[in-house]
């Protein structure tokens, strides 16, 4: 039996990767499931690396856990910034630590490639997950997040 192992996800991800999501999105307020959907949204960052990187915890050729970085620039920074994204572990794999693994293999990976910061987001009710990145060195954040949703096709 393979030790859980961090790596880069590829496109022969896909399935297990939208399985991860849709688990991630039954939980959250603002997003609700939608397999399609996910699996666009995953296959545009795979296809383009330069948009982003998915990094995945597997085992025995099962994925049981992904963090997502997505590359933008920041003019308040100067430079290019990360926007984290998508950390879920599998419910039955939870309370191990895989979770802070993955987390410092993202923010790692930023410092390599000289990022200066990363961003994310949690729902307000989820006072677990705040706790997590908080416990990482993440802090709120003074800015309050505001959405226009210009199109709802799916």
């Amino acid at each position: 039996m393979d030790e859980p192992h961090i790596e880069q996800a590829t496109l022969e991800d896909l399935p297990q990767l939208t399985d991860l999501l849709i688990d991630l999105f039954a939980q959250e307020g603002d997003f609700e499931p939608n397999r399609a959907k996910q699996m666009r949204g995953l296959r545009l960052i795979l296809e383009q690396p330069n948009r982003g990187r998915i990094f995945v915890l597997r085992q025995n050729g099962t994925i049981f856990g992904m963090i997502n970085l997505l590359f933008t620039i920041s003019t308040a920074e100067g430079g290019f910034v990360v926007v984290l994204e998508d950390v879920v572990i599998h419910r039955d794999f939870r309370g191990r630590g895989f979770g802070s693994r993955l987390l410092k293999h993202a923010v790692e990976y930023a410092k390599k490639k000289d990022f200066l910061r990363i961003t994310l987001l949690t729902d307000r009710v989820n006072e677990q997950g705040q706790k997590f990145f908080r416990q990482h060195d993440f802090y709120e954040s003074k800015m309050i997040p505001l959405r226009l949703i210009l199109n709802t096709g799916g």
